[in-house]
């Protein structure tokens, strides 16, 4: 899967040395290159346990060809706490408005205890630029501190909160659907959230817990996008994560995969829960673009291609290569 390099992460205890001696502050580093008028931008964050941009392709039967090469950037998990202090918040935007994408999709648990923490998150999101906005869904640690209040936040923002609705996007002539769920156990209703949508029409799915994703399957979604896993946040070796090591185990835990005709992302996510802590499974900004289904059996195209599979695709328009 293509990705930025990420650098290992800045000791604690070394961070803290270098703060009371009154030396400039190490940091952990993302680093990246953009091309921009012939000239480069680089950008250095610092970020507890690494931070990676994963980007891939997905090929979508019956996307409209206004669609082609449409990205999507998705921000999961986040998590703004004390352990997710907003100077990692605002480093993250600042990076995903540097990719510009067309559209952000936000896919919940934007805070993880207290209410005190949803306004100020909300306004470091409102930052972020898209040329077709940004749209959010919540997941279960925001019903837990305050649904209401995080989409009333999110909305003062210009962010479209998305609770068992959809949007129509337009590009180029051509509609796609965009709809969104509240999570999993939290009232979740798919079928009012693609209600008014053709049956057909090429749809993506913003759903906090990857869980749904057999029912997004029985009704047709093209792409569900979820995250809320951390793709087990800590990997052990030998062990692997809470969820198990085995491709079968991490089915629908982390990064791309299918079901049937439905394809899902599933995101890292940004933030911790319960430990403070990110080992061998770093911090994720996906950065997904999208093209039409190829059909054609004589294609030169790779096979994976032809069946719509997805794909890590190179960031050369970023001066990136991919892994």
């Amino acid at each position: 899967m293509g990705r930025l390099h990420t650098y290992p992460p800045v000791s604690r205890w070394t961070a803290l040395r270098n703060r009371y001696l009154g030396r400039p502050r190490l940091t952990n580093r993302l680093s990246y290159r953009q091309s921009l008028r012939g000239g480069e931008l680089t950008l250095a964050h610092r970020f507890r346990g690494g931070l990676g941009v994963t980007a891939q392709r997905i090929w979508l039967s019956d996307l409209p060809e206004g669609f082609r090469g449409f990205r999507i950037l998705q921000l999961s998990d986040i998590h703004h706490s004390l352990f997710v202090p907003l100077d990692y918040v605002a480093a993250v935007v600042e990076l995903s408005n540097k990719l510009k994408p067309d559209l952000v999709a936000l896919t919940g648990d934007f805070v993880s205890y207290s209410r005190s923490s949803i306004e100020p998150v909300a306004e470091i999101l409102g930052g972020l630029r898209a040329r077709s906005g940004v749209v959010a869904v919540l997941g279960n640690h925001d019903f837990r501190v305050g649904a209401e209040a995080l989409e009333a936040a999110l909305r003062r923002q210009r962010i479209q909160v998305l609770r068992n609705r959809h949007r129509l996007l337009q590009r180029r002539g051509a509609n796609l659907y965009v709809a969104g769920v509240d999570d999993y156990g939290y009232g979740a209703d798919l079928e009012q959230a693609i209600r008014g949508i053709p049956q057909d029409a090429p749809t993506i799915l913003l759903a906090h817990n990857p869980r749904l994703v057999t029912a997004a399957a029985c009704r047709g979604i093209s792409l569900v996008l979820s995250g809320h896993t951390h793709g087990g946040q800590v990997n052990f070796p030998l062990l692997g994560t809470v969820y198990g090591r085995s491709p079968e185990q991490m089915r629908f835990k982390k990064g791309w995969d299918r079901l049937g005709a439905t394809q899902i992302y599933v995101s890292r996510g940004i933030g911790t829960i319960v430990v403070p802590v990110r080992w061998r499974c770093p911090a994720e900004v996906p950065l997904l673009e999208l093209e039409p289904h190829q059909r054609d059996e004589a294609s030169s195209a790779p096979y994976i291609v032809q069946r719509g599979y997805a794909a890590p695709w190179s960031m050369s328009t970023l001066g990136i290569a991919a892994d």
